[in-house]
């Protein structure tokens, strides 16, 4: 079991940045790849940008270029640094884990979920 706890989101002008946290914990979440996704009202969730389990980063296209994932293995955290804000990024963002995570960040690859953190724009 994981646990995944985010912190980090807040209200930020067009074109200013946030930095995303999210603290994973549990005895086996170093065999988890870990990956960052959001809600905006009324829609589904879509992923936004995810580890592999080859360790390479991936980013969907609509953040390309402005969000950028990296983590700290030592700490079992993950982050999303976003720039350049706009207001379509106004969303819940959840931290995920899973074992089968690949380019295409599909919700469906991930077992376990924080409890979320807004974003607003």
């Amino acid at each position: 079991h994981v646990q995944l706890v985010e912190s980090g989101g807040g209200s930020v002008q067009a074109g200013g940045s946030l930095t995303l946290s999210c603290v994973a914990s549990g005895s086996t979440v170093d065999t988890y790849c870990l990956g960052w996704f959001r809600q905006a009202s009324g829609q589904t969730r879509e992923g936004a940008a995810s580890f592999e389990r080859d360790g390479s980063a991936s980013c969907a296209d609509s953040v390309k270029g402005r969000f950028t994932i990296s983590k700290d293995n030592a700490k079992n955290t993950v982050y999303l640094q976003m720039n350049g804000l706009k207001p379509d990024d106004t969303a819940i963002y959840y931290c995920a884990a899973g074992r089968d995570a690949d380019a295409t960040i599909a919700a469906r690859d991930f077992s376990y979920w924080g409890q979320g953190t807004q974003v607003t724009v």
